[in-house]
């Protein structure tokens, strides 16, 4: 099949790799209909993670399963899926305990930019899509498999609640599916930091009241004005930078919680600030299995699109020019199709 690869720093190509096979009863093979990029993919594409030349890439994708193994009883070929990016039984303590992203099984998406996935536990990872879905929703539907359910990870982690002032940092995809997720539980206030003004706009159509493009102490300072003095009741730290998780926990009110989900590079907690305001932490991998049905009759019904952070779509084939746009944010996500 043909694959996204990587082979060194910004070198990405579309290429020849080995068909995925099954290889344990639990596996499915998925026909990719819908792919993207992920702002994790940047890490390992900007060479701020370690690259194994040849190394397939992409971790979110719908599609249609095309074969099972022997013990896969709730998914048949033809049946149209959103692929969770972490794979999970969906039976271990830690699964039944609602962390499906620390199941003892635990798998992984490897080649969502591709023309097919592999999927290592499918009855427990795997969501159907109604047949008769809209076709219009397949953005939407394809954010289900990391996008919106990181950034509804980072709002519950947070506890935001109806009624709180949340503040959001980071306009990536996942920083503006968090502010789609705070509005949806009922925040008053949404805070989104951001400096560019297409990631404003999406962030204001998902539920923003407030916008702040400064960074640092001055970010801080406009929250603090904004709040009063008080801080916000929930932040959501989706970047994972020293400099992100530290505004973090300077616009955090003492007693609140920061729910963070960006992949952490060179983050050093202020572990003093955390203990004498009483701020805690609590988050990581997004356990998208979780969530992923409450969210499917979100999109279903119309009432959240997450779909709107795609602003970019290309033929999968045309995947090195999509991190391109992505690297240089000329583009908030990039859709891929077949």
């Amino acid at each position: 099949m043909r694959a996204t690869t990587l082979h060194d720093t910004r070198d990405i190509r579309f290429t020849e790799v080995p068909d995925p096979a099954i290889e344990k009863p639990t596996d499915a093979i998925v026909k990719v209909s819908a792919a993207c990029i992920c702002g994790s993919d940047l890490w390992p594409y900007r060479g701020e993670n370690p690259i194994r030349p040849g190394q397939t890439i992409g971790h979110e994708c719908l599609g249609v399963v095309e074969e099972v193994g022997s013990e896969v009883s709730a998914f048949r070929a033809g049946d149209l899926v959103v692929v969770p990016f972490d794979h999970c039984d969906n039976t271990c303590a830690h699964c039944r305990n609602g962390m499906q992203a620390g199941c003892v099984n635990l798998g992984m998406t490897t080649s969502g930019q591709a023309e097919y996935a592999k999927v290592n536990q499918a009855d427990g990872s795997l969501v159907a899509v109604p047949a008769d879905h809209d076709p219009a929703l397949v953005p939407s539907l394809l954010a289900l498999s990391d996008v919106m359910p990181t950034g509804w990870h980072a709002a519950v982690s947070a506890g935001v609640r109806e009624g709180s002032t949340v503040v959001v940092i980071g306009d990536g995809a996942v920083g503006l599916c968090g502010v789609l997720a705070a509005a949806t539980m009922g925040a008053e206030r949404i805070v989104a930091m951001s400096r560019h003004e297409p990631r404003q706009e999406i962030a204001r159509a998902f539920g923003a009241t407030h916008v702040i493009a400064e960074r640092g102490d001055d970010a801080t300072a406009a929250v603090m004005e904004l709040t009063d003095g008080i801080g916000a009741d929930a932040v959501l730290e989706c970047v994972g930078t020293d400099q992100s998780m530290r505004t973090a926990f300077d616009v955090a009110r003492p007693g609140s919680m920061v729910g963070f989900v960006g992949v952490p590079h060179g983050v050093e907690l202020p572990v003093r600030t955390m203990f004498g305001r009483n701020v805690g932490l609590a988050g990581g991998m997004a356990p998208v299995r979780r969530y992923l049905p409450d969210l499917l009759e979100l999109v279903l019904a119309g009432r959240i699109d997450p779909g709107k952070v795609f602003d970019l779509t290309l033929p999968l084939a045309e995947v090195a020019d999509g991190y391109r746009a992505m690297d240089e944010r000329r583009a908030v996500k990039v859709l891929l199709q077949p």
